[in-house]
C-alpha cells in the first residue's frame, strides 16, 4: 500500500503491470542463476549436479528488492526521459544490478563476449562469483556503477556527491536497513540541508527495509511506522511508504510512490529554478518494505527462510550434494517462468523489455556512471601569479596554504560558470587558511541563515560539516561523476576516513585496468594543522600517520607529498589537481615557515621529486659526503637546515650534504612503485655506506620499510614523531621527539666515525642546549629566543 498525497496520476495499466511483473521476474531469475548455475541456463533439461557450481557465492537476500527498484526506475526514466544514475546501497546485491544490465543491454555491449542470448546467458551465470569472472558485490566491474557497498554507510553521501553541480540528474539511492544502522550513513541525511535545488541535482532516497542482517534483525525495520515516519521527518525528508509481499499490489504501490516522489523533485526544482524559492525543499524519501529473499524458498529443511535472515546469502547450500535441495532450486527457478521471459535463443522478450529506456539513458549506459567521459580540464592559472618572490633562501616567510588559498580562489572564479570544482572539510576551510576562497564561493548551506553568519550561500561550492565521513562521500561520489575537488582535513582527523579511501582505492585500481571506465580526477587531500603544530591543541591532535596508511595501498593508485614551503606546495598543488586515478596526499603546513626555493626551482625539485640541496650543505665535489642530512616535511627541514647551520659554524671541516625529500615514494624501489628511484640513483643521492640522518615529518619506521632494501640501509637514522606530544611550545614538540636541531647535529657526530672524539666539545654544548630548553619554557612559557628567532644566515 502506499500512503501519502498523490497529484492524481493515471493508474497503470493490467498490461503495463504485467509487463513490470515480468521484467522483474526475469531479473529475478538471473539473480538466482548467477548464485547457483555454471550451465543449463534456460533449464532445457532437468537440472543436474554438474550443472551447479562447486562454491556458491553470493547473496540472494536484497536481490529481490533491488530488482523491484530498478524495475520501476526503469519505468520512470522511460516515461519521463530522465537522466538518471543510481546507487546501491546493498552492495552484495551485485547479482540484480548485473541481471538488470544484462537485461538492458548495456553488459553485452561492454562485454560483447557475453552476449544477450543463451550462450552468453550461460556464460554470464558462470563468471559471477567465479575465478576469472567477476565479483559479487556491484562492484567497478559492473556497467552504470559508481558505489561498490562492500563497506556500508555511504551510499548516500555517494549519491548527494553525484548530484551536486548536476541540475539535471536524478540519484536514485537504495539505503539497505542494516547500512541505515551505521553512523557515516545517519549523518549523510542530513546534506540535504546543502543541497542547492537550483545548481544541483535531485537525491530520491530509498530505504529498503527487508528486515534482517546477515543473523540479526535490523533496528530501523523493527520501529514503529510513525517512530520511523518521525525520525525520517526530522532529517527533512517527507516518506512515501510502500509495503507488502504480494507483488501486484506492490508494483502499484511502488508505481504510484515514484510518480508521486518524482512529481514532488520537479515541482522544488521549478519553484526554486523560475519562481525564485529560497526555502529549504521538504524532499521525498520512499520507505519500501518487502520480505527478505522474496520469491525464494518460503523453508528449507524445515526451518523458514523467506522474509528472515536466513535468505541473507544462499538459501539453498547443498544442491550440489542434497537432491532435495536440487529439486527444491529446480522448482524455485522454474516458478519464474523464464519460457515467458526469453526466447529461444534466450533473448530477453519484447514484454520483460517494455519498461527499458533506450541508449545512455539505461542506468547501465549512463555516462555519469564513467565520469572520465564527462570530465573537463581543469583551469589552473599559472603558478607565478602566487608564487612567493625567493631571492635567497630562507630569507623571508609565507604561511604556505594561505597562498594556496588564492589558487584555489582563483580555480573557483575560473570555474564559476562551468560549476565543476569543490572544496570540502570539517569546519576547517578558514582554520586551515584556505579562507580566500570565500572570494569566490560561500559555503554550501540551505538552512537558515541568521545575520551574523558569515559566508553562507545558497549557491556555495564550499562544502563543510563535522563529518569527514560526509567530506569524504560527497568527493568521491563528485569526482567519480566527472568533476573536481579537494578535502582539507586535521592532519590526525583524516584516520576517520581510513576506511573509506581503502575503498577508493581499491575502485581506482580495479578501474584502472578496465579499458572501458575513463579516467577520473584524482582524489585530493591536503592535510593540515598538523603534527609539529598541534603544541596549543595537545596530544589528541597529534598524528601524522595516515601517510602510512595510505602507502600500505596500489603503489600505482597512491601518492605521498610533503612539500617544505611554499612554492613547492604550490607546484605539488598544480600537479595533483591536474592527476587522474589517484589518491595524491599533501601534508604542508599552515603556520608561516621560512621559503627555500623560487618557483622555477620549485617545480623542479618536485619533479625530481628527491634533491640534493647544495646552498646547504659543505660540499664541494671532492670528495663523497661525511655525512647525508635528509629531510621531509616543513618543519624537519627549518630543523634540518638549523642542524647543517650549527654542523657548519661548528664543524666545519664536516663534508655535509643535505637531501630534501619531497615524493615520499621516491625512497621506495623502482620494482614496487612507479616513483621508486633505481638502486643506481639512490644510492648517489644517499651514498652506499656514510650515515644519514633523516629528519622525517610522521613515524620514523614508514622511511625505514620504504627503503628497507636499500645498500645504505644499516646506516639509515630516521628521527620523527614517537607518540610524545602535549600542550606545550612548537619547539618543545620536536625536543619531546628527538627531531630538533641539537639531537640531529648529536646524531651526526655520533655517527660519523672518529667524529666522536674530535667533537665531544660540540656535542655537548647541543646537549646543554636541549638541558637550557626545557629550564626556559617552563620559565617563560615560550621558546628560546635563539629558536624562536633563527633564520638561516647560509
Amino acid at each position: 500500500m502506499l500512503k501519502g498525497k498523490r497529484h492524481g496520476r493515471t493508474a497503470l495499466s493490467r498490461e503495463e503491470l504485467a509487463d513490470l511483473d515480468a521484467h522483474w521476474r526475469a531479473a529475478n531469475y538471473l539473480s538466482a542463476g548467477q548464485i547457483y548455475l555454471m550451465s543449463n541456463a534456460m533449464l532445457r533439461e532437468p537440472l543436474r549436479p554438474e550443472h551447479i557450481k562447486p562454491r556458491l557465492l553470493g547473496h540472494w537476500g536484497t536481490c529481490p528488492g533491488l530488482n523491484l527498484v530498478h524495475t520501476h526506475l526503469n519505468r520512470v526514466i522511460k516515461a519521463r526521459d530522465l537522466s538518471a544514475l543510481a546507487i546501491w546501497g546493498p552492495g552484495h546485491g551485485g547479482p540484480a544490478v548485473l541481471a538488470n544490465s544484462w537485461l538492458e543491454g548495456s553488459y553485452s555491449e561492454t562485454y560483447p563476449d557475453v552476449s544477450r542470448d543463451e550462450e552468453g546467458m550461460d556464460r554470464f551465470f558462470r563468471q559471477f562469483s567465479f575465478p576469472g569472472g567477476v565479483p559479487s558485490h556491484v562492484a567497478p566491474e559492473t556497467p552504470g556503477s559508481i558505489h561498490e557497498g562492500g563497506e556500508l554507510g555511504y551510499s548516500l553521501s555517494h549519491a548527494y556527491g553525484a548530484a551536486l553541480d548536476n541540475p539535471g540528474l536524478v540519484v536514485a539511492c537504495v539505503i539497505g536497513d542494516g547500512e541505515a544502522e551505521t553512523g557515516p550513513l545517519a549523518a549523510s541525511w542530513h546534506s540535504n540541508k546543502l543541497l542547492d535545488p537550483v545548481h544541483d541535482g535531485a537525491v530520491l532516497p530509498i530505504l529498503h527495509l527487508n528486515g534482517y542482517k546477515i543473523a540479526n534483525p535490523t533496528i530501523p525495520a523493527r520501529l514503529p511506522e510513525e517512530e520511523l515516519d518521525a525520525l525520517l521527518r526530522g532529517y527533512g525528508h517527507e516518506p512515501l511508504h510502500v509495503t507488502g509481499d504480494k507483488p501486484m499490489e506492490v508494483h502499484r504501490a511502488m508505481a504510484a510512490a515514484m510518480d508521486e516522489a518524482l512529481d514532488r523533485i520537479a515541482a522544488f526544482q521549478h519553484e526554486a529554478r523560475d519562481a525564485g524559492r529560497t526555502d529549504r525543499p521538504r524532499w521525498p524519501v520512499i520507505v519500501l518494505r518487502t520480505p527478505k529473499g522474496w520469491t525464494g524458498p518460503a523453508e528449507v529443511d524445515g526451518h523458514p527462510v523467506e522474509g528472515t535472515w536466513r535468505a541473507h546469502q544462499v538459501p539453498l547450500p547443498g544442491v550440489r550434494d542434497d537432491p532435495r535441495h536440487l529439486r527444491q532450486l529446480e522448482k524455485w527457478l522454474r516458478s519464474y517462468r523464464p519460457g515467458e521471459l526469453f526466447d529461444e535463443q534466450g533473448r530477453p522478450r519484447a514484454r520483460v523489455l517494455a519498461c527499458v529506456p533506450e541508449g545512455d539513458r539505461r542506468l547501465g549506459a549512463t555516462p555519469h556512471a564513467n565520469g572520465g567521459l564527462l570530465l573537463r580540464e581543469l583551469p589552473i592559472a599559472p603558478l607565478e601569479r602566487f608564487a612567493v618572490p625567493v631571492d635567497k633562501p630562507g630569507s623571508t616567510m609565507h604561511e604556505p596554504t594561505r597562498v594556496l588559498g588564492q589558487l584555489l580562489a582563483q580555480i573557483m572564479k575560473d570555474t564559476g560558470n562551468r560549476r565543476d570544482f569543490r572544496l570540502v572539510g570539517p569546519d576547517e576551510t578558514a582554520s586551515n587558511r584556505l579562507d580566500a576562497v570565500f572570494d569566490a564561493s560561500g559555503k554550501a548551506w540551505q538552512a537558515e541563515i541568521l545575520p551574523t553568519d558569515e559566508h553562507l550561500a545558497r549557491d556555495g561550492r564550499v562544502m563543510e560539516i563535522l563529518s569527514e565521513h560526509c567530506c569524504q562521500g560527497w568527493l568521491e561520489g563528485y569526482l567519480l561523476t566527472g568533476r573536481h575537488g579537494l578535502f582539507s582535513c586535521y592532519e590526525a582527523f583524516v584516520h576517520i576516513v581510513d576506511s573509506m579511501v581503502n575503498q577508493h582505492i581499491k575502485w581506482l585500481r580495479t578501474s584502472r585496468r578496465l579499458h572501458w571506465r575513463a579516467p577520473v580526477a584524482s582524489l585530493n587531500y591536503l592535510l593540515t594543522s598538523h603534527v609539529w603544530r598541534q603544541d596549543h591543541n595537545g596530544f589528541s591532535h597529534q598524528d601524522p600517520g595516515f601517510v602510512d596508511h595510505v602507502l600500505n595501498k596500489s603503489p600505482e593508485v597512491v601518492r605521498v607529498y610533503l612539500p617544505p614551503d611554499t612554492n613547492t606546495l604550490l607546484a605539488v598543488a598544480d600537479h595533483a589537481l591536474r592527476s587522474r586515478d589517484y589518491v595524491n596526499v599533501v601534508v604542508a603546513g599552515k603556520q608561516p615557515c621560512f621559503d627555500w626555493l623560487g618557483i622555477d626551482e620549485a617545480r623542479a625539485h618536485c619533479a625530481r621529486g628527491v634533491g640534493v640541496w647544495e646552498w646547504a650543505g659543505t660540499e664541494t665535489g671532492e670528495c663523497e659526503p661525511h655525512a647525508v642530512l635528509a629531510c621531509a616535511g616543513d618543519v624537519p627541514t627549518q630543523e634540518a637546515l638549523a642542524a647543517a647551520e650549527l654542523l657548519r659554524s661548528n664543524l666545519p671541516e664536516l663534508v655535509l650534504r643535505v637531501v630534501n625529500v619531497v615524493d615520499m615514494t621516491r625512497l621506495m624501489p623502482k620494482e614496487e612503485h612507479p616513483h621508486g628511484m633505481p638502486d643506481f640513483e639512490y644510492d648517489a643521492v644517499f651514498t652506499r655506506d656514510k650515515p644519514v640522518i633523516f629528519a622525517y615529518h610522521g613515524y620514523p619506521w614508514l622511511v625505514h620499510r620504504l627503503a628497507y632494501r636499500r645498500a645504505g640501509h644499516a646506516n639509515l637514522h630516521v628521527r620523527g614523531y614517537k607518540e610524545f606530544g602535549t600542550t606545550t611550545t612548537p619547539f618543545d614538540m620536536v625536543v619531546s621527539n628527538d627531531l630538533d636541531r641539537y639531537r640531529l647535529v648529536m646524531d651526526v657526530i655520533d655517527r660519523v666515525p672518529g667524529l666522536g672524539a674530535r667533537a665531544v666539545a660540540v656535542r655537548q654544548s647541543m646537549a646543554d642546549a636541549r638541558t637550557r630548553h626545557h629550564a626556559w619554557i617552563r620559565g617563560h612559557g615560550v621558546d628560546m629566543p635563539e629558536v624562536a628567532e633563527w633564520a638561516w644566515s647560509g
